[in-house]
């Protein structure tokens, strides 16, 4: 993993390189050198072991999820401040399994941050009102509930919307 400056200087320097190559009438490497220059600028926006750790999550991974977070080291000068709340959203997701505690922490450093997605913060503050609910805080977890319903667009959340609506009836 680079440091996100030496990505941004490896894609101007290869961007550089690409069109002294289109000046040479080298039309194929310039091509190749400005798609690869376009990599190095992705990968300043999406960091390449946060997206492999999604992946492992996608799989139900844990145990590989926690191994590509752990691969960043000092996440708040190697990673852009979206990047950080996804850094945090992952982390959270692992540790909600085991120490809510922990987890809660975590999810609110994830909003704190920002994340892109609507979806995904909503899963957040899903997450963060079930913590709520465990810990008698019912106010806070219906404040949370309702906020995650209105950024769920799509309703993919509201079976997990209803089954903790109706948990919050019997406390």
């Amino acid at each position: 993993m680079f440091h996100k400056n030496i990505k941004l200087a490896l894609a101007i320097l290869t961007l550089g390189f690409a069109v002294y190559q289109f000046i040479i009438s080298s039309i194929g490497n310039g091509i190749a050198l400005t798609l690869l220059a376009g990599m190095f600028v992705f990968l300043y926006f999406k960091n390449e072991m946060i997206l492999l750790g999604f992946l492992q999550m996608r799989k139900q991974n844990f145990q590989g999820t926690k191994k590509w977070l752990d691969r960043i080291k000092n996440p708040e000068a190697a990673l852009t401040r979206k990047q950080q709340g996804y850094y945090n959203y992952l982390h959270g997701l692992i540790l909600s399994q085991e120490n809510m505690t922990r987890a809660e922490k975590y999810f609110k450093r994830a909003m704190n941050l920002g994340l892109s997605m609507k979806q995904d913060l909503a899963m957040c503050k899903l997450n963060l009102a079930g913590i709520a609910m465990s810990k008698r805080r019912k106010r806070e977890a219906q404040k949370l509930l309702k906020e995650a319903k209105q950024l769920d667009k799509h309703n993919m959340m509201t079976e997990q919307i209803q089954m903790m609506k109706q948990q919050m009836k019997k406390i």
